[in-house]
């Protein structure tokens, strides 16, 4: 039986090395159009490798994908993070779990991963081409290389990401696409009240995205200022769960911070009033009674419009508002995106509903599956696409190596 795997990243191989593992008379092709496969693997997580996350409840699991999680609830139940652990386990690999439930190799070098799955690919027999590009997908399965190459296949897997050549392949093959738009980066603001705070962290706040007056998305984690504008986990998260609705706003929204999400405004207002009782002295703007860096206390009570030599005992009623308005609800206007450069991830794809998957078989055109980011699945930061690769990949190569 001849397979072609086209793709050469973690879905790929993993569903070629599992295809070889079922059943090692198959004839296994992967095709990279790249010079050196498994890219994606080796920049992750800062050249670690973001394996999967210590999350073994599939209930839980699951409500880490914007998109797919129910699709994916299914999948889980038959290879999960504790799969994953095992399967690199088992193949000399050991994984450890950070404090964010994030999980790498021991190593702390993403080469291990790529050289594990180069190693073992080889090892079943898998035929690897890199550094040649598919050209086209022919009726009849027959697969043209640039080079003028044709390859035949009994079953093909399609698993090249969010290339955009996958997805014209798979409307060739009848598929519907969910229009693909970025998910996962940053937010770019310009705003006064940054300047000056590239590097300041803040451990927990509250963001919301605002449209024509109104409330849509919220996240809550640590944010990163950078020198375009805010990063960190609360950023990533909610750029992937507002990946469409940040793309039909052509990435200009406004965005509400809530710098001190531990109290409501009345509870601030109170506490501030307790500080200004307390601290009649002191200068406002030297004196920061929040868990916030120094720098961003001084740039939110001077937004405030409190003058920097204003004493807590001198502090206004209206001043007070202001600055309680400031830490809760401070006002933002996204002007566009950034990149997050560990993860490139988009949102949109292959139409799930075009899927069986129990086996990633096309429901359209038979002995044509998918595996990975081509499909419209798409997780949060954190190790969870790399577990959609491993989990759709084994699917799809167990499938495929049964006659």
């Amino acid at each position: 039986m001849k397979i072609i795997v086209i793709g050469g990243g973690a879905a790929g191989f993993f569903a070629a090395i599992n295809c070889a593992e079922t059943n090692p008379n198959s004839l296994i092709t992967l095709i990279e159009a790249a010079p050196q496969p498994l890219g994606k693997v080796r920049i992750s997580g800062g050249g670690r490798c973001n394996v999967t996350h210590h999350c073994f409840d599939v209930g839980e699991l699951i409500n880490n994908y914007p998109r797919g999680s129910k699709a994916l609830r299914g999948c889980f139940t038959r290879f999960q993070p504790q799969d994953t652990i095992t399967w690199f386990n088992r193949h000399g690999v050991k994984l450890k779990t950070e404090s964010d439930g994030r999980m790498f190799p021991i190593t702390d070098n993403s080469e291990t991963i790529v050289n594990c799955l180069l190693e073992t690919a080889k090892k079943l027999g898998v035929k690897i081409i890199t550094g040649i590009a598919v050209k086209n997908i022919e009726s009849g399965f027959q697969v043209i290389l640039k080079n003028g190459e044709i390859l035949t296949a009994n079953k093909i897997l399609i698993a090249t990401g969010s290339s955009k050549i996958g997805y014209q392949w798979a409307e060739k093959l009848g598929h519907e696409i969910e229009q693909p738009v970025p998910s996962l980066f940053t937010f770019n603001i310009k705003d006064t009240r940054f300047q000056d705070l590239a590097g300041v962290t803040v451990e927990n706040v509250h963001l919301k995205l605002v449209t024509q007056g109104k409330e849509k998305l919220a996240q809550t984690g640590p944010l990163l200022i950078t020198h375009w504008g805010i990063s960190g986990p609360a950023v990533l998260k909610l750029s992937a769960w507002g990946a469409r609705l940040l793309a039909e706003n052509n990435y200009q929204m406004s965005l509400l911070i809530n710098w001190l999400p531990e109290y409501n405004q009345d509870q601030l207002r109170e506490y501030l009033l307790i500080v200004k009782n307390e601290n009649p002295k002191k200068q406002i703007v030297s004196y920061s009674p929040v868990k916030l860096s120094k720098r961003l206390w001084q740039s939110l009570v001077i937004a405030s419009e409190i003058n920097p030599d204003t004493i807590w005992a001198n502090l206004s009623k209206k001043q007070l508002n202001k600055l309680v308005q400031e830490l809760s609800q401070g006002n933002y206007l996204i002007k566009g995106k950034g990149v997050f450069k560990d993860e490139f991830v988009t949102c949109g794809g292959v139409n799930l509903k075009e899927i069986n998957f129990k086996t990633m078989e096309s429901k359209i055109c038979p002995n044509l599956y998918f595996a990975g980011e081509i499909l419209d699945i798409d997780g949060i930061t954190g190790g969870f696409n790399f577990q959609n690769a491993w989990t759709t990949g084994w699917i799809a190569g167990q499938a495929m190596g049964k006659l």
